[in-house]
């Protein structure tokens, strides 16, 4: 009985952890969520039922309370840019059914790997931008300008480029879990211009509709544990919360870094585990 509530109490830690984070940076917590149980799946033998279509079943439940809180607490705030949002969600949504109907042929050393090195060329795109380089790659032609705290901001969007990318996101969401953020804020930042705390806020609304459609096809195939889906859930919704509250009291290039240095770590702990 204590072993089992050992493992609950770790749920819940996990589930408040992952949720901060993916709030706080815009990417949905799935980044930490998942190496964490990958790792215990290897190591402690409680949670031996922690396969990858689990855990990417569990993630993605989780992910939809982080984004539900966040998107909630980032919309009071006058933070999430809706419109581009929607534009986005058209390709992130099918591609989202279809990444996670792919999951289901994917062993445990293939997918520690494979989501290793997917941190890893993540991290490298906040790296190629440089210090006072702020031009987006792509000129879109769908111009928006956005006001946060007195201070405006402006930035273009491209439509055939954002529905190739979020229909890529969508997959690899479906895939493996991970929300998609983590792929979507950097894109964001890099190739439209969009500032970080934009981004990671309209970024969170779109992981909430992602989410539930990728965590909808998991139920279905019946990738999600319940007994502790449960734990995580509460959790998230208040590592959401908190996570959204520290975002507004950050500056961008801060929350840039801090996603810069997670991804790097991760990545390489994953590519280790996997090799091994």
């Amino acid at each position: 009985m204590d072993g089992i509530l050992l493992v609950y109490m770790i749920c819940i830690l996990i589930g408040m952890l992952t949720a901060f984070t993916g709030s706080l940076i815009g990417i949905g917590g799935g980044v930490i969520l998942i190496p964490t149980l990958l790792f215990l799946h290897k190591y402690v033998d409680a949670f031996a039922w922690a396969t990858p279509q689990m855990i990417v079943g569990v993630s993605l439940m989780v992910m939809i309370f982080t984004a539900l809180s966040s998107t909630i607490s980032y919309l009071k705030k006058g933070r999430v840019d809706y419109k581009t949002g929607w534009l986005f969600l058209t390709g992130s949504i099918p591609g989202g059914i279809a990444g996670s109907w792919i999951s289901k042929s994917v062993d445990v050393d293939q997918f520690t790997l494979y989501f290793g090195l997917l941190m890893i060329v993540i991290s490298l795109l906040f790296f190629l931008r440089r210090k006072g380089v702020t031009k987006p790659l792509i000129q879109g032609n769908k111009r928006r300008t956005f006001e946060i705290d007195g201070n405006t901001y402006e930035y273009s969007i491209s439509v055939i480029p954002a529905f190739i990318i979020s229909l890529t996101v969508g997959v690899l969401s479906g895939l493996f879990g991970i929300g998609g953020g983590a792929i979507m804020v950097p894109s964001m930042i890099l190739l439209f211009g969009y500032p970080a705390h934009i981004a990671a806020a309209t970024s969170m609304f779109m992981i909430l509709f992602i989410s539930t459609i990728s965590a909808s096809t998991h139920l279905i195939m019946g990738h999600v544990v319940w007994q502790y889906v449960l734990f995580f859930i509460p959790a998230a919704y208040i590592g959401g919360k908190i996570g959204a509250f520290v975002n507004q009291r950050l500056k961008g290039n801060t929350l840039e870094w801090v996603l810069r240095i997670l991804l790097v770590v991760i990545g390489f702990r994953l590519i280790f585990d996997g090799l091994t």
